[in-house]
């Protein structure tokens, strides 16, 4: 349909404002990503201390520091950090390992991830009694 006059700069202007709306939501995009985002989740994970975790945390601990051998075939794999609660680091940083549920047949909701370039000497663990819903950063 050919339109003149007003109608014509108001559908211009109607897709410049469109345009820009789109650019907004890229920029957005991109700044949610950016490492400004790691460091705001690492100030909103919780800290506990080792000797607080439950006794099977502490012995995986230790067996993760020793470098194993450990009960479950997936302790050790590399941890996705697909829920992006963990500060975010490349695939393989951080590895996954089961904490032992005394009242439970199946491997439990319990986790310690470790991150870092040395399994044995991990730059930070976290962990977790839920399955990944939450995490709190373990210092000695």
């Amino acid at each position: 349909m050919f339109l003149s006059g007003p109608f014509r700069n108001f559908r211009k202007c109607l897709s410049r404002v469109v345009s820009s709306l789109m650019a907004s939501c890229v920029v957005i995009a991109c700044l949610s990503t950016s490492p400004s985002w790691a460091r705001d989740t690492e100030a909103r994970i919780s800290v506990i201390a080792l000797k607080q975790l439950p006794r099977q945390a502490r012995q995986t601990h230790a067996l993760i520091l020793s470098g194993g051998p450990f009960p479950y075939r997936k302790d050790g794999t590399a941890f996705g950090n697909r829920e992006r609660l963990l500060p975010a680091q490349g695939h393989g940083f951080y590895r996954e390992y089961t904490v032992p549920s005394p009242w439970v047949r199946d491997r439990g909701a319990r986790r310690i991830v470790c991150g870092g370039r040395q399994r044995q000497a991990p730059d930070h663990c976290f962990y977790s009694d839920d399955h990944y819903a939450s995490f709190s950063r373990i210092v000695q």
